[in-house]
Parts: C-alpha cells; sequence; structure tokens
C-alpha cells in the first residue's frame, strides 16, 4: 500500500487578537483554499474492478432468509479474486450470512435493489479474532460484518440492503462493555503489547460494520445500511476511499455513519445519514498513549452533499484525535435534528493537532449547538496532553433553532482555541449566542445570532 499523499496547502491567517476574544475581521474576501480540495477528489484512486461478473447462486446460494449463504459467498469472492478480479453480485432475495465476510482485491461485492444481505446474531460467528481498533487502541477483537484487511481496489455497491442484524446480537453488548473497555484503555496506556489485547469469547467490545484496514482504492456506493452492532463505515490505516451515495439508518449508541480513523485522501459525498446514534461523519486518528504511539493522522478529507441527522455531530474531528488530524474541506451539506452541527472535541488525555480545516455552505435545521470546540470531553483519565485546534475557517452557514449555543469555543490556558474565522453565518434564534473561553485570535465577521451581529461580541466571562 502506498504511502498517503500529503498535498501542500498554504493557508497564511493574519489574524491579531487576544485570548478569550472575538475580534472583528477585516473585510473578508472568499476563502481561496478550495483549490486544495479539488486537488484531493481528483487525487483519489477508485477501485480497479475488472468487467467480470459472476452471481452467487452460481455457487449454490439460495436467498431464502435462513439458508446461510455465507459459504457460497466466500467462494465466489475468492474465486474472483484468483481470477483476476469483477464484480460478485447478490441478486434480488435475502442472503443470509452466518459470519464474517471477508472482501477481496479488485473484487466488488455488488448488493442488488431488491437484495438483502442479513448478518447473523449469533457473536459466536464472528470468531476467531482479528486486528483492529476498538475507540482508537489496537487490539484484536471480534470480526467486523464485512471485512476487508490489507486489501486494494475494493468495493460495495449497488442498491440493497446490508442488515446488521444487531437488535438480537451485539446491541446488548454496550450495557456489558465497561470492563474491557477500561482494559483496553488501560493497555494502551501502559504500551503492553498489541498482540497480548485479545478480547475475544467471553468479552464484550462490539465490532464496526464494514471495516477496512490497512487497505486502498476502497470504493462503498449506493447500498443502504441498518442495525448496525457499532461504527458503521470504518476506515483503518487506509487510503483512497470514496464513500458515495449511501443511506445509513442505524440508531444505536456508537453508530457512528463513517469514521475515518487515521486515513487519507477521502471522498464522502452525497450519502443520507438518517437518524444516526452518534456522529454522521467523523474523523479520528488514535486514543491517547496509543493513538501517539502509532503516530498517523487522518488528512486530505473532503465531506460534500451530505444529508445529515442525529444525536451528535453533524460533521465531527475526534474525540479520539491523537494521531492528528488536518487538511479537511467540509462544504454544502445539510443537516436537522441534530446534535452539534460542526463538532471538534477532545479532552487532556488526547494531545494531537487539529488544524487546516475548511468548512463552507453548511445550512442546520434544528441542533443543540452550530460550531463546537470542545477540550473536555467524558472520559479523562487524568492526562497532561492538551489537544491543539488551529487553523479554521467556517463560512456560510445557516441555522433554524439552537436550543443551547449557537458557537462555544473552550480550550485550555495552556493550548487556547486559536485561529479561528466565522465568515457569513445566520442563526435564527439560540439560547446562548456565544461563549468562548481560553481562545485566541477567534474572528468574526457578518455573524448574525438571533436578529443581533456578534463581530464584536465578549468572551464569556472565565
Amino acid at each position: 500500500m502506498r504511502m498517503p499523499r500529503v498535498l501542500p496547502l498554504v493557508l497564511a491567517l493574519s489574524l491579531a487578537g487576544s485570548a478569550g476574544s472575538a475580534v472583528a475581521a477585516p473585510a473578508s474576501t472568499p476563502s481561496t483554499d478550495w483549490h486544495h480540495a479539488a486537488e484531493i477528489v481528483r487525487s483519489i484512486d477508485e477501485p480497479d474492478i475488472p468487467a467480470r461478473t459472476v452471481d452467487v447462486t452460481d455457487y449454490g446460494a439460495v436467498g431464502d432468509g435462513s439458508t446461510d449463504a455465507r459459504p457460497a459467498i466466500e467462494a465466489a469472492l475468492a474465486d474472483m479474486e484468483r481470477a483476476g478480479g469483477g464484480r460478485v453480485v447478490l441478486p434480488p432475495g435475502t442472503w443470509f450470512s452466518a459470519g464474517p465476510i471477508r472482501l477481496r482485491s479488485h473484487v466488488d461485492l455488488h448488493v442488488s435493489s431488491g437484495a438483502t444481505l442479513r448478518f447473523s446474531e449469533d457473536p459466536a460467528d464472528y470468531l476467531p479474532v482479528v486486528p483492529s481498533r476498538w475507540e482508537g487502541t489496537e487490539m484484536f477483537g471480534y470480526s467486523p460484518l464485512l471485512h476487508a484487511h490489507r486489501v486494494h481496489d475494493v468495493a460495495v455497491t449497488g442498491g440493497g440492503l446490508i442488515d446488521g442484524n444487531a437488535e438480537d446480537g451485539f446491541a446488548a453488548w454496550r450495557e456489558l462493555q465497561g470492563e474491557d473497555q477500561q482494559a483496553l484503555r488501560r493497555m494502551g496506556k501502559e504500551g503492553v503489547p498489541v498482540e497480548e489485547r485479545v478480547f475475544g469469547e467471553g468479552h464484550y467490545l462490539r465490532p464496526s460494520m464494514l471495516q477496512f484496514y490497512e487497505s486502498s482504492d476502497v470504493l462503498v456506493e449506493g447500498v443502504t445500511i441498518v442495525d448496525a452492532p457499532m461504527w458503521v463505515n470504518h476506515f483503518i490505516y487506509s487510503d483512497d476511499i470514496t464513500v458515495r451515495d449511501v443511506t445509513v439508518k442505524t440508531h444505536r449508541p456508537n453508530n457512528d455513519g463513517v469514521a475515518i480513523d487515521s486515513s487519507s485522501d477521502v471522498l464522502v459525498e452525497n450519502n443520507d445519514f438518517q437518524g444516526i446514534g452518534d456522529d454522521c461523519v467523523v474523523v479520528k486518528s488514535g486514543r491517547d498513549e496509543d493513538g501517539r504511539r502509532v503516530g498517523r493522522p487522518s488528512e486530505n478529507i473532503v465531506v460534500r452533499g451530505n444529508r445529515m441527522s442525529g444525536t451528535e455531530g453533524g460533521f465531527a474531528i475526534g474525540s479520539e484525535m491523537s494521531g492528528g488530524v488536518n487538511t479537511v474541506f467540509v462544504e454544502r451539506n445539510t443537516m436537522d435534528t441534530i446534535g452539534s452541527a460542526l463538532y471538534i472535541k477532545a479532552n487532556l488525555d488526547r494531545g494531537g493537532v487539529v488544524e487546516r480545516v475548511r468548512i463552507r455552505d453548511i445550512t442546520v435545521g434544528t441542533a443543540e449547538k452550530v460550531l463546537r470546540f470542545q477540550t473536555d470531553y467524558s472520559g479523562y483519565q487524568g492526562g497532561n496532553h492538551p489537544p491543539a485546534f488551529r487553523d479554521f475557517v467556517v463560512e456560510n452557514v445557516r441555522a433554524g433553532i439552537v436550543s443551547d449555543a449557537a458557537i462555544t469555543a473552550v480550550g485550555v490556558p495552556s493550548s487556547p482555541v486559536r485561529d479561528v474565522t466565522v465568515r457569513r453565518m445566520w442563526v435564527d434564534q439560540a439560547r446562548i449566542p456565544l461563549e468562548l473561553k481560553h481562545t485566541e485570535n477567534v474572528h468574526l465577521h457578518n455573524v448574525w445570532i438571533g436578529g443581533q451581529r456578534m463581530d464584536d461580541a465578549e468572551p464569556t466571562a472565565g
């Protein structure tokens, strides 16, 4: 797998201001950084899939919803890879898989319109353990349902449905995971060798739905995904990724729609995230000591044209961001019934730098917050590694009813939220217009909240 590209990005901000203040910006001009977003999109390699097709019924699969089609699907995928690649088709019907499906290089698993790929609810079917990263810490755990490990030119496409069937299986594990969750975090903090971090039978850490690990030239397109155990589309140490025209309708806690985890050169476009049980699209790069040990950032990311609703962030970065996040472009997304529309989060255990983020043309219906920088995210374990949030430009944002704060940026004294420019934001109504604490060079230009212009707003006390 080739190394991720780092595109040049000259982002000079001539900003002035005092800590904790919002400073009126000079007459602004449109951001000139967006040509780099186009460069990123042009640079992303989609998978090379030969024009060869096989139907899983040719391998004896039966789409009756109860017969295990997994052996036939796995055989078709393996044969197609050996033949040089092509498309393996699930035709209309309900295809039951009693365990994970391993994706292959140069192969597209095509879930046709009218087809449902339904996974077993029995966790035992997802053993043996495989390498993974769970909430930002490397480990060996239950297999993801659709699993790609060190493959390239790989796709999951079609107009059909992928059903994780978590309701009667993995979903119950969230209430049981506490001991294992803390044990894994402790292992990461203490530097326990990864091969000793094994959470198989007798443990309760839920797997992701689709996981691509150390893979490249990846496409997920057109499918509808429901009832995932945990994170839905999870990309770890991967590059050249496209997620397009996907519908995600999975409402459980920790059901992040797309989780970009220490991965690069990513396009997430024209997807529909409906009532997500966490962040719709989130960028991550590892947790605390383990994330800093790996030290791989997420970078060169474009998120555009998506529809988002959910309980937490529309677009988010963190909280596991210890390896850093940079060079991110977010535009033309529509959000409604959302927690925090634009959400950057961490705590003092994390460390890491989030920088060079450009956001524009965002429409928000109802939300708890519109723009939120948080440095006291839950789960703090006493560390002294302040995160750095810097170099953000947010422009052309329209929001309706905001039940909490329109803009909140709370840093820490040793690492203020800094170099943030907000241009042309209109919020119809917010309980708290503006909350700034431990910030530097926060510039507001033509920002209207509840009918009041906030360009000269004073920071919140403290």
